[in-house]
C-alpha cells in the first residue's frame, strides 16, 4: 500500500498457497509503527482490534515490583500503543490491500532471482515466473532474497530461548487492562495482558542453550508442555499458574532469533526489508513496527529517487544505523530471562537499578518518537 501511495504498481507474490488468516498469537504495535500507519490512513482500519497498552509492569519472581513505565507515549493523534492479534492484523491489512487494489498471487515461493538489464526476473518454485523493476524480499528470517544477494548472508542467531503462550478465559485477575505485566521467574519469564472484556493474554519464554530441531519441537506433546509449565513457574508468586490453567489450548513452543547484522541487503534492483533483513527478539517489542516503519520509507525513496539504485542506497542509509540498534536493544532485554543459578542471583540485585533507567521516557525516546516525513 505504501508504494501504491507513492506511484508504483505493486504485486505480492507470497509463497503460501493459502492466507495467514488464524495464525500467530499476538503482538504489539508501538507508537512509531503505528505513526507509519497513520501516514497511510490505516490506523483506523486497526483501531478496535486489541487494546490499548498503556503501561508496563515488572516483578520479581517473589512478587516484588522492579518497575512501572510508561509504554512509549502517544502517537501524534492521541494513540497509545497497541496489543493486538496476528492474525487479527494481518487479515485487516489483506483485505484493505485488496480493496486497494493490491493483486496477491498465492503459492509463489521463491526460487532464484536475476537482473537483466533494467527489469529483474524472478523464478518461482511452481514453474511460473514474473518480472519487474524492482523486487522487494519480504521474506522473513529465512529470507531466499537475502541469500540470493549474497550466498554468505549471515544466518539468524539463536537466543536461547522458545517462544509458546495462548488465551486464558474465565478468569477474574487484579490489574490494569491492556497494561503489560512482566515476571521474571526464578526460571522462567511470563507476561500477560488483561483485555477489556476479561480474557488474559500471556508468553512465557523457557531457556533452551541448545538450538532445538524443528522436529524436536513437533515431537513435544500438549501435555508434556503444559507440564513444564507449570513446573517452571511453581516457585514464582504471581498468577502464571492460574493463567496456564484457564488456557484450553497452549501454542506450541518456537525458537526466538535474530539477526545483529546483514551485510548485504541491496543490488541495483533487489532489496530486503523487514526480518529478512533485521529480524529483532520479540524482547524488543518493535518487530512489526520496524516493518512498517522499513515500508513507508522505502516506498518514500523510490518516490524521491528518479534511479532505483539510488533510491535502495538512499534507503539503506535510512534505516540501517536505527534497525540494528533495535536489534542490539532486543538481545538486552532478553538476556536476562533465562539465567543460570549464578547469573540469576546477579540479575534479581542488578535488576531494579536497571528497570528505573529503562523506565526513564527519556532512555527510549529515540524509539517510541521516530516520525518519517512523508
Amino acid at each position: 500500500m505504501a508504494m501504491q501511495r507513492a506511484g508504483l504498481d505493486p504485486v505480492v507474490y507470497e509463497a503460501h498457497d493459502h492466507g495467514a488468516d488464524g495464525v500467530g498469537a499476538f503482538l504489539t504495535l508501538a507508537t512509531n509503527g503505528l505513526e507509519g500507519l497513520h501516514l497511510l490512513d490505516l490506523d483506523r482500519q486497526v483501531a478496535g482490534l486489541g487494546m490499548d497498552t498503556r503501561r508496563m509492569r515488572i516483578v520479581s519472581g517473589t512478587g516484588k515490583q522492579l518497575a512501572e513505565f510508561d509504554n512509549g507515549g502517544l502517537t501524534s493523534f492521541g494513540t497509545p500503543s497497541q496489543t493486538l492479534r496476528r492474525a487479527d492484523l494481518y487479515r485487516t491489512l489483506r483485505d484493505e490491500a485488496v480493496r486497494r487494489g493490491v493483486r496477491i498471487e498465492y503459492g509463489k515461493q521463491l526460487r532464484d532471482a536475476r537482473l537483466d538489464g533494467d527489469r529483474v526476473h524472478a523464478d518461482f518454485t511452481d514453474g511460473t515466473t514474473a518480472e519487474g523493476d524492482l523486487l522487494v524480499g519480504a521474506d522473513g528470517l529465512r529470507s531466499r532474497t537475502r541469500s540470493v544477494l549474497d550466498p554468505h548472508a549471515p544466518d539468524p542467531r539463536y537466543l536461547g530461548l522458545l517462544n509458546t503462550g495462548g488465551f486464558a478465559t474465565g478468569l477474574a485477575l487484579d490489574g490494569e487492562p491492556g497494561a503489560a505485566h512482566f515476571l521474571f521467574g526464578k526460571r522462567c519469564f511470563f507476561g500477560y495482558l488483561i483485555h477489556p472484556r476479561g480474557d488474559v493474554w500471556w508468553f512465557a519464554n523457557p531457556g533452551r542453550r541448545t538450538e532445538p530441531s524443528t522436529e524436536e519441537l513437533a515431537s513435544i506433546t500438549p501435555e508434556q508442555q503444559r507440564a513444564e509449565l507449570t513446573e517452571l513457574f511453581s516457585r514464582d508468586a504471581g498468577p502464571a499458574l492460574e493463567i496456564i490453567d484457564a488456557t484450553e489450548h497452549i501454542i506450541r513452543s518456537w525458537s526466538t532469533y535474530d539477526l545483529p547484522t546483514v551485510p548485504t541487503w541491496r543490488n541495483e534492483r533487489m532489496v530486503i526489508i523487514g526480518d529478512a533483513a533485521h529480524a529483532t527478539s520479540p524482547s524488543s517489542g518493535q518487530g512489526a513496527s520496524i516493518a512498517i516503519e522499513d515500508a513507508v520509507v522505502l516506498a518514500r525513496c523510490l518516490r524521491e529517487h528518479p534511479d532505483t539504485a539510488g533510491a535502495l542506497a538512499a534507503y539503506e542509509t535510512a534505516r540501517r544505523t536505527r534497525v540494528e540498534r533495535i536489534v542490539a536493544q532486543g538481545k538486552r532485554n532478553g538476556s536476562g530471562k533465562a539465567p543460570g543459578p549464578i547469573g540469576r542471583v546477579i540479575r534479581d540485585l542488578t535488576l531494579p537499578t536497571v528497570m528505573r533507567m529503562v523506565g526513564r521516557r527519556d532512555s527510549l525516546r529515540w524509539m517510541y518518537d521516530y516520525r518519517i516525513e512523508w
